[in-house]
């Protein structure tokens, strides 16, 4: 699954990633993830929502080409 692309579910992401704690994973990774702007959230004012989903923003995308060596 190509995680850059589109939106997801927590639990895709989290599945994609092979993390099974839904606190560890919200704690450890989602939460960091959207206070530095690397992912945002489909329904912001609700961020509770059974139909939430994220997306990475562009600051995400930089971050990644600049991981993969600039080759994306």
């Amino acid at each position: 699954m190509e995680l850059a692309v589109g939106e997801r579910k927590r639990e895709e992401l989290q599945a994609a990633l092979g993390l099974a704690g839904r606190g560890n994973f919200r704690a450890l990774y989602l939460d960091p993830a959207l206070d530095a702007g690397l992912i945002a959230m489909t329904i912001p004012d609700k961020p509770n929502s059974r139909l939430q989903k994220y997306r990475l923003t562009d600051t995400g995308r930089a971050r990644l080409t600049t991981r993969r060596g600039g080759t994306r």
